[in-house]
């Protein structure tokens, strides 16, 4: 199976998901945070610095779980960075 090269606008999407929950980890250890959503901290770790920017539905979920992060609230998030992205200036709340 070959798999379709990512789009810019995925990649920058993983970065922005990477990132949201690096900063939602906050004080605590990636270890901790990967043993409490059942994945290798190595996953966490890719995922948080872009490496992995599609990672499994699932793997997200866990990890929301694990974060006390409503997964509509990260869609929500990933989504208005891409649309202050596309205009070239952030989203007021």
């Amino acid at each position: 199976m070959v798999r379709v090269p990512l789009s810019p606008e995925e990649r920058q999407r993983g970065e922005r998901f990477g990132t949201l929950l690096r900063e939602a980890r906050g004080e605590r250890s990636m270890v901790d945070v990967a043993a409490a959503a059942g994945v290798s901290a190595e996953t966490l770790r890719k995922i948080e610095t872009g490496r992995a920017p599609t990672p499994a539905f699932f793997t997200v979920a866990a990890l929301a779980h694990a974060l006390n992060l409503s997964l509509d609230d990260l869609a929500t998030a990933c989504a208005a960075d891409a649309d202050a992205d596309a205009d070239g200036q952030a989203l007021s709340a």
